[in-house]
């Protein structure tokens, strides 16, 4: 036979296995970020389709809720129908909005064309402006000769927005067919929602069933809480609006209160302009009203956006008001303007994952069911834990007999702990005390039944 070369085994020693060991993870995490990097630059390309079809799931969401609640009133109603409704409810609703605004902008463009004051009427009118830069050191600021200039720059240059208008109309036929996009896409999402929803969870692995369930609980949870607590925000400014306008006397009260309750409800955008509407109320209206308007709303801004928006968004997605501040801060970081929207509810379904597998690798089970389990480990066979039975999970126990049976179990307990005192009576020394066992007498005939030997229990070690 011919001898088979033994196979030399590399050994390390212990400086080059740690040496060895860095080295793997240092490679880990340079082909980690290599592929973190491919992803994003993939994500980015079709972050224009992403974002159409997550717009149109974020409306079919806002819209399902009242959609089933019109099938509640209706119960013989199809979904499909109950969908469209709602959906035409709301074209209406923006149509009716729109074609108002452009009434009212229309009005009040002619008006403002019409009664713009000149000549000495426009002196008239911007004397008290301009008596306000003399007192403060600004005289060499001749209000009427720069609005005067304004006017003219605004005449010379109209011929010259021709082409900016025609950039604006071509941009703004994409901008309406990818809110066409997002309408249908939306429309055929809450009309098959369900039929969506069991085909997601059939492409998903039986092993991760859990998981899956907990993504659409959670992201119903992130999201319906975030919604309405922007919702919530929106109605607290809008009443901030309409107080600081009745106290200050403003025309319009309900026109600017609606105006900040919408924009403080928009993500990111809104906030930075829902304080403008008393504001502009009172520079057009009432000039003696502005500073205070703006020193109400500023404050009830700052307190808003500061103070209670990271509390509210706390109770309603879960999350602590310093994680709420981190996630805008951390989404706009990463995602820009969507992430600094969307970051809050995105951290709320992360949250719930990490909770979830947190909550996986702890043994939540109780104190005597981990010292069972650890004496079925040692001996080999099985330990039983008794329990009183259940009323609905016990066979053949009714509601009114659990009492009656605890009862009993606890007489069966005292009677135990009778016979118990009793034995080690008979078993200690000569000198125990008769006050011991009178006291062990007497708690027995206290128990008005026969003593009984202790039952055959399994024991478990404490120290297990």
């Amino acid at each position: 036979m011919i001898d088979q070369p033994e196979r030399s085994s590399i050994q390390f020693t212990d400086r080059e296995h740690r040496w060895l060991t860095t080295l793997l993870i240092l490679a880990t995490l340079v082909a980690g970020f290599v592929v973190l990097g491919f992803a994003t630059g993939l994500l980015a390309y079709f972050s224009d389709v992403i974002m159409i079809f997550f717009l149109a799931w974020l409306l079919a969401f806002i819209l399902s809720p009242v959609a089933n609640g019109l099938l509640h009133l209706f119960p013989r109603l199809p979904r499909a129908i109950a969908v469209v409704i709602i959906y035409s409810l709301l074209i209406l609703a923006l149509v009716g909005v729109l074609v108002a605004l452009a009434q009212q902008l229309s009005g009040s463009i002619n008006t403002l064309v019409s009664n713009w004051p000149t000549g000495d009427r426009l002196r008239t009118v911007l004397q008290p402006w301009q008596d306000r830069l003399t007192g403060v050191g600004l005289n060499q600021i001749d209000l009427y000769d720069q609005v005067n200039l304004l006017l003219d720059n605004l005449k010379s240059g109209a011929a010259n927005l021709a082409k900016p208008v025609g950039d604006i109309a071509v941009a703004s036929l994409g901008v309406f067919g990818n809110l066409l996009f997002v309408f249908f896409l939306s429309l055929y999402m809450a009309v098959d929602r369900d039929h969506i929803m069991r085909f997601l969870f059939r492409l998903v692995p039986p092993g991760y069933t859990d998981e899956a369930k907990l993504l659409e609980h959670s992201v119903a949870r992130s999201f319906g809480g975030f919604l309405r607590g922007q919702a919530l925000m929106g109605l607290i400014y809008g009443l901030i609006s309409m107080t600081a306008s009745i106290l200050l006397g403003l025309p319009y009260m309900p026109v600017t209160a609606v105006s900040s309750g919408v924009l403080q409800a928009i993500p990111f955008f809104g906030p930075f302009i829902s304080w403008t509407p008393p504001v502009l109320v009172a520079i057009f209206f009432q000039s003696d009203a502005v500073l205070p308007a703006l020193i109400i709303m500023t404050i009830g801004w700052f307190v808003l956006m500061n103070v209670v928006q990271p509390r509210l968004m706390a109770e309603a997605v879960g999350l602590h008001p310093v994680v709420v501040l981190g996630s805008v801060m951390v989404g706009s970081k990463v995602a820009g303007i969507p992430g600094a929207i969307f970051g809050i509810p995105v951290t709320a379904v992360i949250a719930a994952f990490f909770f979830y597998y947190l909550g996986q690798g702890r043994d939540n089970a109780s104190v005597a069911l981990r010292a069972a389990r650890r004496v079925e480990e040692r001996e080999g066979r099985p330990v039983r834990i008794p329990r009183l039975p259940q009323a609905g999970e016990d066979q053949e126990v009714e509601p009114d007999v659990v009492p009656k049976v605890a009862t009993r179990v606890r007489r069966l307990v005292r009677t135990t702990e009778a016979a118990v005192a009793q034995a080690r009576l008979r078993s200690a020394p000569a000198t125990t005390t008769p006050d011991v066992a009178s006291a062990t007498t007497s708690r027995s005939d206290a128990a008005g039944e026969p003593v009984a030997p202790p039952p055959a229990t399994t024991p478990i070690d404490p120290t297990a």
